[in-house]
């Protein structure tokens, strides 16, 4: 019985919180594709741990950091960076929503141009509105690492968006 209790409590959460944690997903990845795939492993770590759940003051801020470090862990590992490479060749990205707008896509292809830990630095601190201290709890580091993330992630951020302004500014001559 105690079991069924934990299912039904989890599927309410994960149904709850799919949505959300899709769209955290993607804007750190880029691709819908692999947004879907990260939350599903997000979602098969919870399940494994869900009884460590029920002494989890913030259970969302417990879903995002596992979020989080499922992609991080990601990036490290060799098949990503070989479907990487493979990707940008082939020319295979996975189309955005129809209903994003110009503004919002620009945004996401300049994250996605950037290191994966400064991207994820930028999300938590700017998307998810987290403190220093929360995004460096959130990642497993220091304060100091997540200042000097985000200012390299900021730096870097502004020169894709300067040098793509800069391109379809040239364009449009």
């Amino acid at each position: 019985m105690a079991e069924q209790g934990r299912e039904v409590e989890f599927r309410e959460f994960a149904e709850s919180r799919a949505d959300w944690l899709r769209k955290v997903a993607f804007l750190l990845c880029c691709d819908w594709h692999r947004a879907d795939d990260l939350v599903q492993e997000t979602f098969t770590k919870l399940y494994v741990q869900w009884w460590r759940m029920r002494h989890v003051e913030n259970p969302d801020g417990y879903a995002r950091t596992v979020l989080v470090n499922t992609f991080l862990a990601e990036q490290r590992s060799a098949w990503q960076r070989w479907t990487s490479r493979r990707s940008a060749r082939e020319g295979t990205e996975a189309p955005a929503p129809p209903t994003d707008p110009e503004g919002s896509l620009d945004l996401r292809r300049a994250l996605a141009a950037i290191p994966p830990k400064q991207r994820a630095t930028l999300v938590l601190r700017y998307y998810h509105d987290l403190s220093v201290e929360q995004t460096a709890d959130a990642l497993g580091c220091s304060t100091g690492n997540v200042k000097s993330q985000t200012a390299r992630g900021l730096q870097a951020l502004r020169r894709v968006l300067d040098t793509r302004s800069v391109t379809a500014a040239g364009r449009t001559l």
